[in-house]
Order: structure tokens, then sequence, then C-alpha cells
């Protein structure tokens, strides 16, 4: 994937993110509209699906996002940041003491592209572990794993199992044939301890 963005434009990113998280928490958005002013044309567009991730830790602490762009790319970093601390559904609201122990991703996708497969063998052949995020749906059912995860589930068939079952689907579901699959890329930024 081409770097659309740079260093600098993705420690604005980071700062867009933490910052938001901050001025819900303290009930002040005058630092937020600060950084917002700082914004360049290409940040407010329309046309990336973003994700923020938090970690504490080392462990996961929220992580939601947007895969199609649906959103500016700034505002979705705004609110993905804020939900990712206070409404993701498998962790508490982040407290403002835990803030200073978080670090934050915040990813700035391709457009994904559907992959046409007949078989399993097919499917894993045209996964690239560590580079592809991957989406699956069936019906209504559906869910994604960042480039990231790969880290923790390296082998495509465990990837891809732990993905289905995130969707709600049994966990041999991908061996069937019958999900849409997207693959996209990030552009991944992250804070360093």
């Amino acid at each position: 994937m081409k770097n659309e963005f740079s260093r600098q434009d993705g420690a604005l990113f980071l700062k867009l993110a933490r910052q938001s998280i901050v001025s819900e928490l303290q009930g002040k958005k005058s630092d937020l509209l600060f950084l917002k002013k700082q914004l360049s044309d290409t940040m407010k567009q329309k046309n990336r699906g973003t994700f923020v991730t938090l970690h504490k830790k080392g462990a996961l602490r929220g992580c939601i996002g947007n895969i199609e762009p649906v959103k500016t790319i700034s505002q979705g970093i705004i609110d993905n940041a804020k939900h990712a601390a206070f409404n993701d559904g498998r962790f508490s609201p982040l407290s403002s003491d835990e803030l200073s122990a978080t670090l934050i991703e915040v990813s700035i996708l391709t457009q994904p592209i559907e992959i046409e497969y007949s078989d399993e063998m097919e499917l894993i052949s045209k996964l690239r572990p560590g580079i592809d995020g991957v989406t699956i749906k069936k019906g209504y059912q559906n869910a994604t794993f960042l480039p990231q995860v790969w880290k923790q589930l390296p082998e495509p068939k465990q990837f891809l199992s732990n993905l289905c079952m995130k969707a709600g689907l049994a966990s041999v579901e991908w061996k069937l044939g019958d999900l849409e699959v997207s693959v996209y890329q990030v552009q991944l930024f992250e804070e360093k301890e």
C-alpha cells in the first residue's frame, strides 16, 4: 500500500484521537477544535475507512472503526477514538486514571476488495498474512480483523476460524465457500511507550 500520509500526519491523527478521548473525559472541546484547524484537505476527505485501537499494558482495551468511508478521515478518527474508549461493549468505559497507561493506534484503510475463491485452499492462497485485513460476511453476520491481528493469529486457518467466531458463525464456516470475503490494507500509526 502506498503511504498516503506522512509521519507528521500520523502524529496529528494520534493527537486527534487522544484529544477526543481527553475532551470527552474532561468536557473541554477547545484543544480538539485547535487540532481540527491543523487538518489538511486530504484529512478532511471522505474516502477512507478508519479504526482506532487502544492498548493498555500490551492488551487490547478497545477497538472501533468503519471499514467503509462513512465519515471524513478526521471525523472517523475522532468518533472511533471516543467509541473505542467508552462504547466498546467488550470493556468498561475508559477512566481518566487509565488513559495515561493507554497507547493508541490509528489505522487508515484502503477500499476493501472482494476476493473470489472456490475452496478453502484457494482462499488461504489469496490472503497475505500481516498485510491484509480481512472482512467476512454471510447474511447479516459479518466481522473484520485488521492486519495487526495476524501477530496474534499467524496461521491462516486459525485466523479465519477466529474471524468466523467473531461474526457469530461456526468456526468452520470459512471452509464451506459461501462467505463474502474482502481484503484491505492499512497505513498504521501508533503511539510508542
